[in-house]
Order: structure tokens, then sequence, then C-alpha cells
């Protein structure tokens, strides 16, 4: 298997790590040719603004929105999230659109309202995952019918949702040990998700 990170900027190196401790080909993608052939595509956290400003600059923002329209699997994690949206609440960046979801960013304040807690995520088993929000977003709607909600705070607010081969979080899975949510990713590429929705049996 081989997934790219999207290196304009923000925490690629991170994600890169995970992924190689997953035993995981791992490529960084910083031009459009480099899209080809790929299972997979992480977004990683960052400034939204500019990482979607070098997207566009290198010109892999129509390719990129191409390929996930035609099944390329994505993840995107905190500015990763905001660029797969639908909507964001700021008239830059433009998003992929590529999510029936709205965020909004920076939802909890700037850097010193940044807060880890813990998270019950049913799809990845019973043990909490404990997350780590920077300068994060929130989602503030979801087509119901399509996206479903993987992750809510204690006060209902949604932070992680999955809509078929995408999957979005509003916090950094790549800067804790946990590697559940690189490896439900994974799950979701490769198909091995029981009929719940979680990882099958032996999956991780």
């Amino acid at each position: 298997m081989k997934i790219g990170v999207l290196a304009a900027q923000g925490a690629f190196i991170e994600h890169i790590a995970v992924l190689r401790k997953l035993g995981v080909e791992a490529v960084e993608v910083r031009l459009p040719a480099q899209l080809d052939k790929l299972d997979g595509l992480i977004i990683p956290g960052g400034e939204s603004t500019s990482i979607g400003r070098l997207m566009d600059d290198f010109n892999l923002t129509s390719k990129l929105k191409s390929l996930i329209q035609k099944g390329l699997p994505a993840f995107g994690t905190c500015a990763g999230m905001i660029l797969l949206a639908k909507r964001n609440s700021s008239a830059y960046p433009e998003p992929l659109g590529v999510m029936d979801i709205v965020v909004k960013r920076n939802a909890f304040g700037r850097q010193r309202e940044s807060f880890e807690t813990d998270l019950s995520v049913p799809v990845l088993g019973e043990k909490p995952f404990h997350a780590v929000f920077i300068r994060a977003p929130l989602i503030e709607w979801v087509d119901e019918k399509k996206v479903e909600v993987l992750a809510r705070l204690e006060d209902g607010g949604m932070v992680a949702a999955r809509q078929g081969k995408l999957l979005a979080l509003a916090f950094h899975p790549e800067l804790t040990d946990d590697l559940r949510f690189h490896q439900y990713f994974l799950a979701i590429i490769s198909g091995c998700l029981d009929q719940g929705g979680g990882f099958a049996k032996g999956s991780h």
C-alpha cells in the first residue's frame, strides 16, 4: 500500500513517521505527478490558508479534487479537515468541497486555547482516544444521510467524521502514540471494516 502525505506545510513529517511504523510506504506529495498511483492521501494539520495557497501555486488543487471525487481515499486532520469540507466559516481557503460537512475554523480560539481530551470513538474500540486540539476547527453541520459522526466532545461538538472513503478529524492523531486512526484509515482503504463500520477482527 502506498500513501501520499501532502507536504506543502504543516505536520506532514509526523504522519509519515506513523505510516512507516505501520509498515506502509509513505511518500511526500508536493507536485501533481506525485498524486499518481497512490492508494490514499493524508492532508495534515497546519495553516489551512497556507496549505490551500500552496496547493493552488503548485497546481495540486484541481487534480486532487478530481481524484478524490473519482474515489481516492483521503484523510484530513485539523487544517486537512477544513480543506476536505464542502464549506468553511471563512472566505479563504476555498475548500475542495468533497465531503458533506461544514467546518468552523479556529472554533476554540487561538493557540493558548489549545487543549487535550479523551474521546469516546466506538469504531476504534472501547479504549478512549487521547486527542490533541491545536487551534482546532469544529464540524458545524453534516449531511446525516451521507456522513457518520465518529466522535463528539462532551458538549456534543462534532470532531471526527467519515463519509465513505473520506475521514476527517479536528485534532492531531499523529502527535500521539495511538496509531488507531491511521489504522482505521488503512482499513477503510483495504475494505477491512466490519458491518458496523469498526475494525474487522484481526485488522489491527
